[in-house]
């Protein structure tokens, strides 16, 4: 049966696909639901997969970098030292209590017709934003980045594309996107700095901002790639997540009502 993770109580709505590489290391593949699983608490409900290319990019390096941690924390024996196993013993109880839960909420059924009304009666929490798939150039002055602009501006197509990247890697003072021709993925208007995405929305595809952006970080020239509008999801792409959604407040007056039960049969004195 499908385990949730209870400390992450909005659950996401959408189905589950197949596992993605999306990096190796030491020869060993690491998949988007592995990343997905490891930092499900801070996601609060989005999924890995969604994420801007940005943000994906520093989960993946994160989560490798724990890896790394654990292989060298195993090649020095820390899980046979002393401190390692009082720890674990602290965490044993809360992960009974974990497993206590997730046994009650197996057996909680919702009825389909719930799940439906609860699509229908709340629409608006299953949409897809408008979203951008751009590139920027970051530079300290606004002279630099007009500059800049008039170099592009007689580019089109591939050709602009190519100049584009090729100035952002020597130019962008934005390391992270700078070495990737200034590529920022996908992104929607709660992603960025409102100057920025106000700036991105307005282009057309494959068109570059006229004037310099700025923003506290400085002055971007923005390459809008492509677009995606507004868009409903799918009732079957998120009925999963509405059913875990329903049965997880029907887990809260379970709980609630067992609670009231244990306490009437215990012994409690307050000192």
């Amino acid at each position: 049966m499908k385990k949730i993770s209870l400390v992450a109580a909005a659950l996401v709505a959408s189905v589950t696909l197949n596992a993605a590489t999306v990096a190796t290391l030491n020869g060993k593949n690491i998949s988007d639901t592995e990343v997905n699983d490891a930092f499900e608490p801070m996601l609060r409900g989005q999924e890995f997969k969604n994420l801007p290319e940005q943000q994906k990019k520093a989960l993946i390096n994160q989560y490798i970098a724990q890896q790394l941690f654990l292989e060298d924390a195993k090649k020095q024996n820390l899980d046979k030292d002393p401190l390692y196993k009082e720890e674990l013993e602290k965490v044993k109880d809360a992960i009974l209590l974990k497993v206590y839960q997730e046994k009650i909420f197996d057996t909680i059924k919702v009825d389909a017709s719930k799940v439906k009304a609860y699509y229908d009666q709340n629409k608006n929490e299953f949409v897809k934003p408008a979203r951008v798939k751009a590139r920027h150039i970051l530079v300290e002055s606004e002279k630099e980045a007009k500059d800049i602009i008039a170099e592009l501006s007689n580019l089109k197509g591939k050709d602009l594309e190519n100049k584009f990247s090729q100035i952002a890697k020597e130019k962008s003072i934005d390391p992270g996107s700078a070495a990737q021709g200034g590529e920022l993925g996908w992104f929607d208007q709660s992603n960025m700095v409102k100057p920025f995405t106000d700036a991105a929305f307005s282009l057309k595809n494959g068109e570059i901002t006229k004037t310099p952006v700025k923003t506290n970080f400085g002055y971007h020239i923005i390459l809008k790639e492509n677009s995606q509008a507004r868009e409903q999801v799918k009732f079957d792409d998120v009925k999963k997540g509405i059913e875990n959604r329903l049965k997880l407040a029907e887990l809260q007056k379970i709980m609630a009502e067992k609670g009231r039960a244990l306490s009437q049969n215990a012994k409690v004195e307050y000192k």
